[in-house]
């Protein structure tokens, strides 16, 4: 395919290096945005270029080119006209002869090197289209109905996250019309907006909504990159996820809808996070496609040896370049994007210790990217959660980020996996599991592992199970895992899962076997919703969900991993369980401070054995020892409620604390749940302090005082 002939033009202007992307000028700040003409300012960071020209067509045009005559610092500006809203665009080296027309070969002719991308993607573009063959820039205006809109500003201690997909949550919905699943309008719907309320989360986390591309050898697969960790453009929404009616009406339909979206939630009271990947692109290794970054500047944007060769500690092929000062005002002018245009409420930063690593590839808790986030007016204004790992040197970072970030807690979800799956194989197998202490240490918040960054619990995201790996009712059906469908002979996913089938692997109609699945499903999704810190549900673990086995469905954009609304007595009864605990968390904590300060600990939390005696050293470290008790206090002295565990395979009659109410009478505690299958004929007993009561075996026992 090749495009005709193009206009040319090449002259000094009084263009600016700044802002970068597309803008109106300055001179012309006071005209109306869209200028008849289509006049504005083009600057684009391309180091490793001596000549840029931006070949642009407008709306039912032909396709032109104009040299940017101004480089300064690196950056290639100039003014163009013509390039008014809804035009086409993208970037190349200049020419040898500026008159050749702009050749697009056919993807089975693309030279190797270019996989036939003749343009090159604006890094600050705010739209990308599949145009003539290619994918191009588009130039997109911001207008947006959002009547009164604005960011919710919860309180960390008051959020619970659904971490969800836009396209696997309303695929198999019922309830959704066919021309919405799978879309943005389609997660907007009510009955989806119904479900999320009902459940009682306050927000929703997006798995990545930036424009992402396929990588090459899933597409050689048949495969998709499902989950969308692949970016290609910072400021665009990835259109796919627009229904089919929006996609054909183009780029400011996609984005409306996608504010529509936002908007919807919001009415609804749930907070939008997204899940960013800043930490890597597309383009893959240094053989992989050229589609942006690398053609304009591969050294500056991506991170390198002395040597020239990439320094990887994505697992992705290349790091993006967080020593360069470009780079990070790259991120943190998306990050405001989207703040200030799609009214984001916050992000989960992926591998989030990439972005942190200074000139000698090491994670620096002061790096110049933490300390601009943390002084800029609009980002230290919205929820900041780091995936606290990378695959480089010290890429371990739990714990370690600054105030103003919360960390996903992978103690969290290590601790309660061990304690109430990998242990309870090894007892019941004829071994030994550990000791309550780093359960207890979890259900606590993890305190002393954010202390030393000067954060409290509340910076601790407790999670079980997210989009990578097991789900819920798949670790307690799978000993191993089983990912063959991924196209690479299992070898693939983490094989450190700490799972239990507890007896048969996989789908059984056994009924001992499926009520104690059930029971350990409940056990850790009641821990995960007791706990002190900001629990994060991965969608469908409230359906129990399953994937099949597969712990890394990243490339299975089917019923594998979209969300199953069929009703089956375990989703029931799963559903009724998770949403219980989460309203006795909410009234739990409704008397808890804010901020859970370590050094006040020993005026909220008590801890006590099964005697009903403080609990000593020897009891927190012997093996065998399966059962505590917490008992929580409040900002104003009461006590709030108790938490019995028994993870010990039999019954055990426990002694209540011996604490009093007013004046010197004994506590009285109401039980609110047990997750035993008592729970129903034991709800609303009421026990005395001092006195014994019932722990079944491999559960938790929750009293209101």
């Amino acid at each position: 395919m090749v495009m005709p002939l193009f206009d040319t033009a090449s002259t000094m202007d009084a263009s600016s290096a700044v802002p970068l992307g597309v803008s109106v000028p300055r001179a012309d700040s006071g005209s109306p945005r869209q200028s008849p003409g289509g006049r504005v300012n083009v600057a684009c960071y391309a180091p490793a270029v001596s000549s840029l020209e931006i070949a642009y067509r407008a709306p039912g045009g032909r396709w032109r080119v104009q040299v940017l005559p101004n480089v300064t610092g690196g950056v290639h500006h100039g003014i163009v006209e013509g390039l008014p809203y809804g035009s086409r665009y993208g970037f190349r080296p200049t020419a040898a002869a500026q008159a050749l027309p702009l050749a697009v070969p056919a993807k089975e002719e693309a030279d190797d090197d270019d996989g036939g991308q003749p343009l090159l993607l604006d890094p600050y573009g705010r739209a990308v289209d599949q145009c003539d063959g290619f994918l191009a820039s588009v130039r997109m205006a911001g207008d947006f109905d959002w009547a009164g809109d604005e960011r919710l500003r919860l309180r960390w201690r008051d959020t619970i996250i659904y971490e969800a997909h836009v396209r696997g949550q309303t695929m198999l919905h019922p309830d959704v019309p066919a021309e919405l699943r799978g879309t943005y309008a389609g997660f907007a719907h009510p009955a989806v907006i119904e479900h999320l309320k009902g459940l009682g989360v306050t927000a929703v986390q997006l798995l990545p909504v930036h424009f992402h591309i396929d990588e090459p050898h899933l597409q050689d697969l048949g495969l998709t990159n499902y989950w969308g960790y692949n970016t290609a453009a910072f400021f665009a929404p990835h259109p796919a996820y627009a229904t089919r009616a929006a996609q054909e009406s183009g780029p400011q339909a996609v984005q409306d809808e996608f504010k529509g979206m936002v908007k919807a939630l919001h009415a609804a009271g749930l907070e939008v996070i997204l899940d960013v990947v800043y930490n890597h692109t597309a383009e893959g290794g240094p053989d992989g496609q050229t589609v942006s970054f690398r053609g304009l500047g591969e050294a500056a944007y991506y991170r390198t040896d002395g040597h020239g060769k990439y320094v990887d500690t994505t697992g992705c092929g290349n790091s993006l370049n967080f020593a360069e000062p470009k780079v990070v005002q790259l991120v943190l002018d998306s990050l405001r994007y989207w703040v200030d245009e799609f009214h984001i409420d916050g992000f989960r930063f992926d591998l989030a210790v990439t972005l942190c690593r200074n000139g000698n590839n090491e994670f620096d808790p002061r790096h110049r990217f933490l300390v601009d986030v943390a002084a800029d007016p609009v980002l230290s204004d919205v929820k900041l959660i780091a995936e606290p790992w990378d695959i480089g040197y010290g890429g371990w970072q739990t714990g370690q980020f600054p105030p103003g970030w919360a960390d996903w807690n992978d103690h969290f979800r290590d601790s309660l996996r061990s304690f109430w799956l990998a242990d309870r194989m090894a007892i019941e197998n004829g071994g030994q599991g550990g000791s309550v202490a780093k359960l207890a240490d979890s259900l606590a918040g993890s305190a002393a592992l954010f202390q030393a960054s000067g954060r409290s619990r509340l910076a601790s995201i407790n999670y079980i199970t997210a989009h990578d790996g097991f789900t819920l009712n798949d670790l307690v059906s799978f000993d191993r895992k089983h990912n063959e469908a991924n196209g690479e002979q299992n070898r693939d996913g983490h094989g450190d899962n700490r799972s239990y089938n507890h007896g048969v692997e996989g789908p059984t109609e056994e009924g001992d076997i499926l009520a104690r699945r059930a029971q350990s499903r409940r056990n850790l999704m009641a821990s995960l919703l007791i706990s002190l810190g900001v629990p994060m549900i991965t969608a469908g673990d409230e359906l129990a969900r399953t994937q099949q086995g597969n712990n890394n469905a990243y490339c299975q954009d089917n019923t594998i991993t979209w969300v199953d609304w069929s009703r089956t007595p375990e989703s029931h009864e799963m559903l009724r369980s998770t949403k219980r605990y989460i309203r006795l968390r909410k009234e739990f904590l409704a008397a808890q401070p804010h901020d859970f300060p370590v050094r006040d600990e020993q005026s909220y939390l008590y801890w006590f054995d099964q005697d009903g005696d403080p609990m000593s050293l020897e009891r927190w470290n012997d093996p065998r020892n399966r059962v505590v008790q917490l008992l929580l206090g409040s900002d104003n002295g009461a006590l709030a409620g108790l938490i019995v565990v028994n993870g010990s395979t039999s019954d055990v009659q426990i002694t209540l604390p011996r604490v009093t109410g007013p004046g010197t009478a004994p506590r009285t505690f109401e039980l609110r749940l047990t997750t035993s299958p008592l729970h129903e004929l034991r709800q609303g007993g009421v026990a005395v302090s001092g006195e014994t009561d019932l722990a079944e075996a491999n559960s938790i026992s929750i009293y209101r005082t």
